[in-house]
């Protein structure tokens, strides 16, 4: 699964990438989405490459994300008793492995699909560039590291 994180605002922006990081579900800076690995998701990224931080997340950068900043409707924690009781999963870390092995969705378990991060502790290097650059936007093979400084 990737992890995707929009890191610049919209201020002039193409039409085409607005809609873009509207149908990713990445309406504001430091918000987080996780989806599938497959070629509609990646022409989209591709389009919204100037915009966001994405690479592949690992399982336990996702029970951390699932943990820290996971949402149910009405805007409620997910917690580890709400995983026992309605899903067949016993703790954040067997959530995670199922989510990125592609088993369950979140969207069947009723979690939200957008997580709201914090701006990353002591900043960003750049959001003008991209990682290959010194910068933080692109592909980065160390998302996890951005998305705990941001949790």
């Amino acid at each position: 699964m990737f992890a995707i994180v929009r890191l610049r605002g919209g201020v002039n922006t193409r039409p085409e990438t607005k809609d873009t990081l509207q149908m990713l579900r990445l309406n504001r800076i430091n918000h987080c989405v996780v989806v599938n690995e497959d070629p509609h998701y990646r022409g989209m990224i591709q389009r919204v490459k100037d915009y966001v931080a994405w690479g592949q997340i690992d399982d336990s950068t996702l029970a951390l994300l699932l943990e820290r900043r996971g949402r149910l409707s009405g805007n409620q924690r997910l917690t580890e008793q709400f995983i026992k009781e309605k899903t067949s999963y016993n703790s954040f870390a067997e959530l995670a492995r199922s989510l990125n092995s592609g088993a369950t969705s979140l969207k069947d378990l009723g979690i939200k699909p957008v997580f709201r991060l914090h701006p990353a502790r002591k900043g960003l290097r750049s959001t003008k560039k991209t990682a290959a650059q010194g910068g933080d936007l692109g592909w980065r093979q160390d998302i996890a590291d951005l998305i705990k400084k941001m949790r």
